[in-house]
């Protein structure tokens, strides 16, 4: 299986693999922009819909009802990265098959037959709600599967899809930061319109960078201030913190920021259909200006990182 698959020209997308595939040809795309990159990364981790035949065979629950869990086109809402000189990586693999946005192994006994091995994180308040790397529930709390998996399969999903994935992010941010003094991940994802199934969410955007401790509050500041600006309701860190993404490679004294944004579906997806909605072409114009001030800001820290090791030398 090729895991990795780079387009060094942002026009040239690798074509869809077909959900009735066996199995996913290629796991994520990378999409660079024609120059050497700048300081930003963007990644979309659950925007995959590429459903292994396998998957949905073991499953129990309809494919719409599996796709729930999806961020649906939120690598599209982002798709102009390159045009600003940043990367754009997203999944193909969906996200109720492997999360990537988990520790690497949160995996929940009940799952499957067999003893997982001791290494295996059994007891995160994630593995609890259901939702560990292997996902045992999607929507409001069904089950996945109608059988327990074996061992071997879990491991073998983690092996070959959530290990090259953060092997590529973690080389792609490591590029950034060699050509550029440090390094920004934008970390982008998609929340329900409604928590539950009354309450509605009344963000348009939640930004999360755990509570200032994965980017300089510059980037935060910036992105809040762009999105008001548009029009549009921010928050801040609730109900949406950032995940093992934004706190695995957020470390700003050492150069490294990760920022997560949250975008209210009911923005730009029809979500009893799972559908672009007749919004999305507005919020995606929109995403270019918010990329736009993102980067500006990263190279401007960029540039002042960069002068410090100067003078540190």
């Amino acid at each position: 299986m090729d895991h990795f698959k780079e387009h060094s020209d942002p026009q040239n997308t690798a074509s869809q693999v077909a959900p009735c595939d066996p199995e996913l040809a290629v796991a994520f795309d990378v999409l660079r922009p024609r120059a050497p990159i700048g300081p930003v990364v963007f990644s979309s981790p659950h925007s995959g819909d590429v459903y292994p035949a396998a998957f949905l065979a073991a499953a129990q629950l309809d494919p719409l009802t599996l796709r729930r869990s999806e961020d649906a086109f939120v690598h599209e809402l982002f798709g102009a990265a390159p045009d600003f000189g940043a990367v754009l990586m997203s999944a193909r693999f969906p996200r109720a098959y492997l999360d990537v946005n988990r520790e690497p192994y949160e995996l929940d006994p009940r799952m499957f037959e067999g003893r997982l091995p001791d290494f295996v994180n059994t007891r995160s308040l994630r593995v609890a709600g259901g939702l560990g790397t292997i996902a045992r529930v999607v929507g409001e709390a069904k089950e996945i599967y109608a059988r327990r998996l074996t061992v071997e399969e879990g491991l073998k999903r983690i092996e070959s899809l959530y290990k090259p994935w953060h092997a590529a992010l973690r080389s792609l941010l490591q590029e950034a930061r060699r050509r550029n003094g440090a390094a920004v991940l934008v970390d982008c994802h998609s929340m329900p319109s409604t928590a539950g199934r009354l309450e509605r969410i009344k963000a348009d955007f939640v930004l999360g960078d755990r509570h200032g401790t994965s980017c300089d509050p510059a980037l935060m500041d910036a992105a809040e201030s762009r999105l008001r600006a548009l029009g549009y309701a921010v928050v801040r860190n609730k109900p949406y913190a950032g995940g093992f993404i934004t706190e695995h490679y957020g470390a700003p004294s050492s150069g490294w920021h990760a920022l997560q944004i949250e975008i209210n579906r009911g923005l730009y997806l029809d979500e009893a259909k799972l559908e672009r909605s007749p919004g999305f072409d507005e919020l995606q114009k929109d995403l270019r200006e918010v990329m736009r001030t993102l980067i500006e800001v990263a190279e401007e820290m960029a540039c002042s990182a960069a002068a410090r090791n100067l003078a540190a030398e």
